[in-house]
Order: structure tokens, then C-alpha cells, then sequence
């Protein structure tokens, strides 16, 4: 991770907390604590444990303070620290399912095409390697989309990815976060973001498709 200079903002955040003042504490806990909270869902079976995992995440932020080089924002430093609390504490809790509830799957999805091999044709088609079957084009996918329906659809979606592909696709699109911070945060290539971006995106998309399809017309 590349050395950065600390904007304003985040300097005058750390010497706050440098020095104990509340204020400066309150302000991380407000601007950054829904993000925290959606993160930490993607690793953890339930909204308690990761209120757990945020709390223990603020922690660590005030023990670790002094030790805080400014290699990276300090949104991104607490997002990392977030992150791995979440994978520790989803690994302890998936120990305690029954063996029949578990279902590993590869971290970044590797093995799985982005789109299914069933959209195209095959080498007897009329244009082998084709679309079978090409993406929908939505009439109002803004108006789908604010649909609460839709918006489940999407987030369920988003829920049963990989978490490598979970993370990308919650930090980038949902949350807003750059490609540079995703990468720091996630401690990824470049390469690889875009790689797990490319298939979190194509199987969340094809999901909405089913959805829509499915309906037929705009969700109320």
C-alpha cells in the first residue's frame, strides 16, 4: 500500500483521538458506522454479531490510534481493521452450525464463469459463442430499482456472493467507495478488483433480470 498524505480533515481526526477527545471519536462513529455495519454483514449470520464486530472494530481504532502511520485515509485504516474482525469472527461462528449448513465456497468465485454458459450458443448455434440469450434492456431500471422489491432482490443477491466479490461490489456500488480505497482496503491488485467487480456485477444483474422478467412490468 502506497504512502499517502492525510487530508485536513483526517489529520485533525487523529490528533483528536491522539488526544482523547470525544468529539473527534463521535464524528468517525457517525460518518462511517452505517458503512461499518454493511460490511460487517457480509461476513457474519446475524445483525447482533455484527454490532459485535463493529463495536470491537471502534476498539481496535482506540488502541491501535497511536500506532496509525497514515499510509492510507483513515477511513480506509478502520475499514481494514473491520474487515478482518468480520472474517475472524464469521470463520468462529460458521465452526458453531451444524456441518450440514456449511457450504464453502471459493472466496473470489474463481472457478465460476461471470455469465452462464448457457447464455450462449453452442458450436451447433447459428452464430457459436453468441448470445442464446442476451441481456434484458430494462425500460426504467432507475424506477425497478427504487422499488423496495427490487431492492431486496438485489441485496439478497449481493448476500449469496463470494465474499471476495461481496466486499467489491458492497464497497464500490452500494457504499461509493473509489477503486484505490476498495483495493487498499481489501489489499487487492487493481487487476483483481476489476476482475471480482466484473462478476459480482454480472451475477447480480442476472438476477435483477430474473426478477424482472418475472414480473413483467415495473414494480409498485
Amino acid at each position: 500500500m502506497a504512502a499517502t498524505a492525510l487530508s485536513e480533515k483526517d489529520a485533525a481526526l487523529l490528533e483528536g483521538l491522539r488526544n482523547g477527545d470525544e468529539g473527534a471519536f463521535q464524528e468517525l462513529v457517525e460518518a462511517y458506522g452505517p458503512m461499518l455495519m454493511r460490511l460487517a454483514l457480509n461476513h457474519v449470520p446475524s445483525r447482533a454479531v455484527a454490532e459485535e464486530v463493529v463495536q470491537d472494530t471502534w476498539l481496535a481504532v482506540l488502541n491501535g490510534i497511536d500506532r496509525f502511520q497514515g499510509r492510507s485515509s483513515l477511513r480506509t485504516w478502520i475499514i481494514s481493521i473491520l474487515l478482518n474482525t468480520a472474517r475472524t469472527k464469521g470463520e468462529r461462528e460458521r465452526r458453531t452450525l451444524p456441518f450440514s449448513l456449511l457450504r464453502r465456497r471459493d472466496e473470489e468465485g474463481r472457478d465460476e464463469p461471470a455469465v452462464p454458459i448457457e447464455r450462449f450458443q453452442g458450436p451447433d448455434g447459428e452464430h457459436p459463442g453468441g448470445w442464446a440469450r442476451p441481456p434484458v434492456e430494462w425500460a426504467s431500471p432507475q424506477e425497478k430499482l427504487e422499488s423496495n422489491e427490487s431492492r431486496d432482490v438485489l441485496l439478497k443477491a449481493v448476500a449469496g456472493l463470494p465474499p471476495r466479490q461481496r466486499d467489491v461490489i458492497t464497497m464500490r456500488d452500494i457504499l461509493g467507495v473509489s477503486s484505490e480505497e476498495a483495493r487498499n482496503a481489501l489489499d487487492i491488485s487493481e487487476t483483481n478488483q476489476r476482475v471480482l467487480l466484473h462478476r459480482a456485477r454480472s451475477k447480480v444483474r442476472g438476477a435483477l433480470e430474473r426478477h424482472f422478467e418475472g414480473n413483467g412490468t415495473t414494480d409498485e
